[in-house]
């Protein structure tokens, strides 16, 4: 009686349906729309003279969920080949006759085995079409997620184009410095960065020029002011050291040429019109600015 229950269970689970039907699939991200979206970014960065933070913040979100959308894409073809490769392996070994596990000449261990094979590719089949599904869904959320995401950048490079008159008063305004002496600063950075130090103590120091930066860093115009030991998030007293000195930097911001501030994973960029954004997940206490204040000048 147990063998003949198993030759059902086998036979029904031997014709087990083949893979979800997909929905509609929806509009593909593109990464080479992204490419070039980057690339006019870059260049009205340059012409901008610094990062504009509006667009890096989106260029990185854009890029993380484009990434996202492409590895969900290559596990559900990995899972469908998977499927595919279970079916035929199951198809190749055929059904199984409840009459032959039952005929005299048969070997029951040999049957029993190979019903026992396909019971297990069966329920294999089953969980991984399954994960297919969960995967389709996934799949479907992060390809719209990073076509928003795409399509957020196209118009904040617009906004920011449609300002260019505002930005190019402002760079007339602060003039172009390049940065000399030993410190590679410009004369600019130097000046702000003392006037900082007369007002604000800096129990953990300021790091400045970072050779090779592709930001301010690299240009001699930024400085981070620390507000904790490097990596741990500032707390107390140096917190609100830090939230004071941006507090002060905004206000006398337009007299000394500071061009942005980061600081608490938010972003105060006088260029697009000011006001506290806030930033994207970087990562860390230090990435996401916890642990300094970012000043950038023109």
């Amino acid at each position: 009686m147990r063998i003949w229950r198993l030759a059902v269970l086998v036979a029904v689970l031997a014709g087990l349906v083949g893979l979800p039907t997909p929905p509609p699939a929806a509009a593909d991200p593109s990464p080479a729309e992204l490419r070039r979206l980057t690339k006019q970014a870059e260049r009205l960065e340059e012409l901008y003279r610094g990062q504009i933070q509006s667009l890096e913040d989106i260029k990185l979100q854009a890029k993380k969920a484009t990434d996202t959308s492409g590895n969900l894409e290559a596990q559900l073809r990995a899972a469908q080949a998977e499927v595919t490769r279970i079916a035929q392996t199951s198809y190749m070994v055929g059904p199984i006759d409840g009459m032959q596990l039952l005929a005299p000449s048969t070997d029951p261990y040999k049957m029993l085995g190979q019903a026992a094979n396909m019971t297990y590719m069966a329920n294999e089949r089953a969980k991984r079409v399954e994960s297919i599904q969960k995967l389709i869904d996934k799949s479907k959320e992060a390809k719209v997620n990073a076509s928003e995401k795409i399509e957020k950048l196209r118009k904040e490079i617009k906004v920011m184009q449609g300002k260019r008159d505002d930005i190019e008063k402002l760079l007339n305004k602060y003039g172009f410095q390049q940065p000399g002496g030993s410190e590679g600063l410009t004369p600019r950075m130097i000046s702000v960065r003392a006037e900082i130090m007369r007002n604000f103590p800096m129990r953990y120091g300021v790091g400045c020029l970072r050779p090779g930066d592709p930001g301010e860093h690299g240009k001699g115009r930024a400085c981070d002011f620390m507000m904790s030991r490097g990596g741990t998030v500032a707390g107390g007293a140096d917190a609100a050291n830090g939230d004071a000195l941006a507090a002060w930097l905004i206000k006398n911001g337009p007299r000394l040429g500071v061009m942005y501030i980061i600081w608490k994973q938010r972003y105060y960029d006088i260029r697009s019109g000011g006001g506290w954004d806030p930033m994207s997940n970087r990562g860390g206490a230090t990435a996401n600015h916890y642990d300094h204040v970012h000043v950038s000048v023109f």
